[in-house]
């Protein structure tokens, strides 16, 4: 099935240049100029969004947050801001990416590729050993389904990239992972350089695991090791 990348940039050499890289790869492309048309796109199947975050009409970082309060869908954000600072909001708010301009559209569609990866989601498997199970605490993770679920069944949203930390730590449970190791599992070789992504993104799932950042219990930090997921778990 095709997948559907909508782009939001109002600088027209970029947005060409998107459109043209991500139809060439096969993509079914949107290519919108102003942020606030990104309201109608919605009511069709979106796969990943692109998202300038200097834009005219509405700032970047506070569509990708409108984005993120109802939709796990992938975000990309591209920008010509490329200081720490920037990239950690982005990060913070669920982009899943960070691309600064000037860019390589072929490193880009890399990214593209990695992202919507990381968020796809697999056809049912009748094996039931096929399609494990973890619990821990007072949640559960299913890895087919791509859910977290807390005791009583609700939800809990996660990004595509937050899913994929999360399934490395729980699946490697009481190991030291270094920050490289988890980039490497998370992203294999399109692994982005920017490694304070972990760091962003572990902030964002001891938020929603309830974990303390102070004193965390279940994603503890390692000093000059890494992350240690420390909760004990049960495989189904």
């Amino acid at each position: 099935m095709t997948k559907h990348v909508t782009i939001v940039e109002d600088d027209p050499d970029v947005r060409a240049v998107l459109t043209r890289s991500l139809g060439a790869d096969g993509y079914h492309v949107t290519a919108l100029e102003c942020g606030t048309e990104i309201e109608n796109i919605f009511s069709r199947q979106v796969d990943l969004v692109v998202l300038d975050i200097g834009l005219p009409d509405i700032d970047g970082l506070t569509i990708a947050q409108q984005i993120r309060r109802h939709s796990d869908v992938g975000i990309i954000i591209v920008s010509g801001r490329g200081d720490l600072a920037d990239r950690v909001v982005g990060l913070e708010i669920g982009a899943d990416d960070y691309v600064t301009k000037p860019f390589e559209p072929r490193e880009f569609l890399a990214r593209v590729r990695s992202v919507l990866r990381r968020g796809r989601r697999q056809g049912p498997v009748p094996q039931k050993e096929s399609r494990p199970c973890y619990e821990f605490g007072e949640w559960r993770l299913d890895i087919m389904a791509q859910a977290l679920q807390d005791r009583a069944g609700r939800p809990i949203a996660l990004t595509s990239g937050e899913f994929r930390l999360l399934e490395v730590l729980v699946t490697r449970a009481n190991r030291v992972l270094s920050r490289d190791q988890l980039m490497d599992a998370c992203h294999g070789n399109n692994s982005p350089a920017f490694d304070r992504s972990i760091d962003v993104c572990i902030g964002r799932l001891r938020k929603k695991l309830n974990d303390d950042p102070r004193n965390p219990a279940v994603i503890r930090t390692v000093r000059n090791g890494g992350y240690i997921f420390s909760a004990r778990v049960a495989k189904h």
